[in-house]
């Protein structure tokens, strides 16, 4: 496989630095080529006997099945058939959709249930769904862990075998319940937008931990729970560094959870990303996590519903940074991989299932 060379990244780098967007020809006809090339890499490559990466347990099939659903390879494909029937056979008595012995039971089952929900018109997999639904919400950290409301633990989730909670999981738990049909006010959404709120470096009265008035720039990291994490670091005085993949999850989860756009931590959100736009970098966390911070972007500001997003260099499309950025990326096979492999993104079938996410959003 052809690795990414250090030139075509840094060409990609000066993308996000222009101050006047630019649209490469005929976005919509190269977006169709991207995706012909990636699904093709996960025909003959990616995929056995219906899983991605197996060996890590379920949960990059369910991601590369929602990624390839999303960008409307239909059902019946063979590829997406055999994955849809892979991931039933992860079903157990439970409810949850996970490998034997799994510890990270909650992530997997969250990220099947968004694929089955992308294929579930006609209901034959809504009794599959709420018992999904059923599972991960048990998996919340509440009153049936001991916990009382103003916990810093409390409405959080984690991987899964009650491992501390934190913003990404919590993140895929709401978009998972909205996707199983949810409304936003569902006890256990609001639940975790109280973990969420705690999540951001902003002193408010949704946010009364002790790191809320270290840092203050708005930002989100990833967990204030078990004495706190981020993993862009700590301040000297004990404050949890923000970045960019966690504010665009946060705020994801906040306009998902019904939080209005004017609500005083959306703003303080999108203040942080206006000083930090980028989409060939994951700020405050460099390359670390890229493709996962770009399904999050795209995710969070399709949310927002503002084709153009204000940055410190002036308004940016996008939606065509992504595209421009990605179609530098993609490997002669077909996939996309990142040559910082942390968070598993060495992995081409996880990285290509992120890719397809965005590219869902990016019509």
């Amino acid at each position: 496989m052809k690795l990414v060379n250090s030139f075509s990244w840094a060409i990609a780098i000066a993308v996000s630095s222009f101050t006047v967007s630019t649209s490469i020809p005929d976005e919509s006809a190269n977006r169709k080529v991207m995706i012909d090339k990636a699904v093709g890499f996960l025909k003959t490559v990616g995929q056995s006997d219906g899983s991605f990466s197996s060996k890590t347990g379920p949960g990059v099939t369910g991601l590369v099945t929602a990624g390839l659903l999303s960008v409307e390879v239909p059902a019946t494909d063979p590829l997406v058939a055999k994955s849809l029937k892979y991931l039933e056979s992860t079903r157990h008595e439970d409810g949850g959709l996970y490998a034997p012995e799994s510890r990270h039971a909650n992530y997997e089952t969250c990220l099947a249930i968004m694929a089955f929900s992308k294929v579930n018109s006609d209901g034959r997999y809504t009794e599959l769904i709420k018992g999904a639904e059923k599972f991960v919400k048990l998996q919340q950290w509440d009153e049936g862990e001991g916990l009382k409301s103003d916990d810093n633990a409390y409405g959080g989730a984690g991987y899964g075998s009650k491992s501390r909670p934190d913003l990404s999981n919590t993140g895929f738990l709401i978009e998972a319940l909205r996707s199983a049909g949810c409304a936003e006010d569902d006890p256990a959404i609001q639940r975790a937008l109280l973990f969420v709120s705690r999540c951001q470096n902003l002193e408010s009265p949704a946010n009364r931990t002790e790191f809320a008035p270290k840092v203050n720039d708005g930002g989100f990291y990833y967990t204030p729970a078990a004495g706190g994490e981020s993993f862009a670091g700590k301040e000297e005085n004990g404050g949890l560094r923000s970045y960019a993949s966690m504010t665009y999850a946060g705020l994801k989860s906040m306009i998902f959870a019904g939080v209005d756009k004017d609500d005083y931590r959306v703003k303080a959100a999108k203040n942080f990303l206006y000083k930090n736009y980028s989409v060939s970098t994951n700020p405050g966390m460099g390359s670390s996590g890229l493709y996962y911070y770009q399904q999050t972007m795209a995710k969070a500001l399709d949310a927002l519903g503002e084709p153009e997003f204000n940055s410190k260099e002036g308004p940016r499309n996008w939606k065509s940074d992504l595209l421009t950025f990605l179609s530098t990326q993609q490997q002669e096979n077909g996939s996309w991989t990142n040559p910082d492999a942390r968070w598993m993104e060495g992995d081409p079938n996880l990285v290509t299932g992120y890719v397809l996410l965005t590219l869902s959003y990016l019509k």
